[in-house]
């Protein structure tokens, strides 16, 4: 597969909304066909048909990425059609917030099964399909892989472990013809900060951060697959989220003394 060939069909997993579903307009702009999983199906479903009207190819398979062979099974039906994805995109996760002297293991465990098992699920009932298509493996991560701040602590040690399986696969992938790119986005436009503890959506919930802060999903979604396409082993989506890996990288100190000084924690969103 070159980056560039718009025969290949892209399976992007969490593309119900936000920047699953970002992508999937971005991918299917440049004439990719696209195949979407996530566990809302009607909200796929719309989006599929959006996507088929303005002449993308689209279908829309209902999948959990916490449960074993639902990944499998949407390669099987691909497979059915004539169809090897040559990109995956193990995009579905989601944020649990609190201290954490007031969660518990569960809620740790749930936010590992998605977040971390997703992926490596994701990357597991996928890799034949991709060996053979010589294919690209895409992990979204998040800024939080490389700093964890007050009352996020579930979600940034998922992060920083995809972070760490993105750089170890660089080298268990290095024959194989596979590739891997790790999105490291800061603050974009999505339902993760409208998510609570369990996993359910709030449409309407306020996003806590500062509009200025927060990138459009089109925009990131284009910077994201540019990332892709060209091969990129890793793409940061932001300046704030850039400027933080910098000074993370390379004045560790300095910048946990800030964060634990001036972040305070998200708070969960509410019924």
């Amino acid at each position: 597969m070159t980056p560039g060939d718009t025969n290949t069909t892209v399976l992007i997993t969490g593309a119900s909304s936000g920047i699953g579903a970002g992508l999937a307009r971005e991918f299917s702009r440049r004439g990719f066909g696209v195949a979407l999983v996530a566990r809302r199906v009607a909200e796929l479903e719309a989006l599929a048909t959006e996507l088929r009207t303005a002449g993308g190819r689209a279908s829309a398979h209902g999948g959990d990425v916490t449960k074993d062979g639902d990944v499998a099974r949407v390669i099987a039906v691909l497979a059915s059609r004539g169809i090897k994805p040559g990109i995956v995109v193990a995009n579905a996760g989601f944020g649990i917030v609190g201290n954490a002297q007031k969660l518990t293991l569960d809620d740790y465990r749930r936010q590992f099964a998605t977040n971390i098992e997703g992926v490596l699920r994701t990357f597991q009932e996928s890799i034949g399909a991709l060996r053979e298509a010589g294919g690209r493996f895409v992990i979204m991560g998040s800024v939080t892989g490389y700093v964890s701040i007050a009352g996020g602590s579930p979600y940034a040690m998922s992060k920083f472990a995809v972070r760490a399986f993105a750089e170890a696969l660089h080298g268990d992938l290095k024959n194989t013809g596979m590739r891997v790119t790790l999105i490291t986005p800061g603050y974009v436009e999505s339902d993760i900060r409208r998510t609570d503890n369990r996993g359910g959506v709030h449409p309407d919930v306020k996003d806590p951060i500062p509009a200025w802060l927060v990138m459009p999903t089109a925009q990131a979604a284009r910077i994201m697959v540019r990332g892709i396409l060209r091969g990129r082993r890793e793409v940061i989506v932001t300046f704030h989220a850039r400027l933080i890996v910098f000074f993370a990288r390379h004045f560790p100190r300095l910048t946990r003394y800030v964060l634990v000084r001036n972040v305070r924690a998200r708070p969960e969103p509410k019924h």
